[in-house]
């Protein structure tokens, strides 16, 4: 890990340390769990697929009801 300086106010300090005593762990493990909880709420929200606005790709290309496309795939005619 990498160490890092902050400065805070003594009295948000002094809430972490009480808090981290009640869980038995250490100040600076809350804040590193703080920090990671930035990131993965505010920086890198995670979006479920709900969330996602579909995307349009456009019209259709070849008319596949007809079967000229098919014919035209069966014949080589289709490069990829």
């Amino acid at each position: 890990m990498k160490p890092v300086t902050i400065y805070v106010s003594e009295v948000i300090y002094s809430l972490y340390k009480a808090e981290a005593g009640k869980r038995d762990r250490t100040a600076a493990e809350l804040i590193r769990e703080a920090m990671e909880h930035y990131i993965t709420e505010k920086l890198h929200p995670h979006r479920g697929l709900d969330e996602w606005a579909p995307l349009s790709l456009g019209g259709v290309k070849k008319d596949w009801a007809d079967g000229s496309f098919r014919r035209e795939m069966l014949d080589g005619g289709y490069r990829g």
